[in-house]
Parts: C-alpha cells; structure tokens; sequence
C-alpha cells in the first residue's frame, strides 16, 4: 500500500507531533506509510470526510471511531 494520501495535510501529525519528530517518525510507519486502514483518522476520514476528523483523534484511538461516526450520523438525521 502507499503513502496515505492525508499525510501532508495531517494536522495530527503537523501540528499536533511537530515538537516530537522520533515519535511523529514511527507513528508514520506503523500508520502512514504502509497499511493506513490502521489509522482512526483515515477510518474517519474515508467513511464521513476529513472535516469530521477530530483534531485530538490518535492514529492508535481505533476505540474512539465507532463513537464519532454514530454522532455523526445521529446529527445527519
């Protein structure tokens, strides 16, 4: 698989890891540039768009996404 293609935008990794680049360097191999279905963020991404994308969401936080995509759909209604 290849590079995610939200990673030069990602504000997770842009803003949030900015001040932590060995550890921005190694999230970004287990989520980014191998098997990016790993990454919250791209699961929420690609079901509901990056703009549903909470900012505080980790790319580990697999536990957070099937909350924020029921609140997003229980708004949609």
């Amino acid at each position: 698989m290849a590079k995610c293609e939200c990673l030069p935008k990602c504000p997770f990794f842009n803003d949030m890891m900015s001040e932590k680049p060995a550890m921005a360097n190694l999230m970004k191999e287990t989520y980014c540039l191998d098997d990016n279905s790993k990454c919250a963020r791209h699961q929420v991404f690609e079901k509901v768009g990056a703009q549903n994308v909470p900012d505080d969401l980790f790319p580990s936080q697999n536990y957070r996404v099937e909350g924020i995509l029921n609140k997003i759909n229980s708004k949609a209604n």
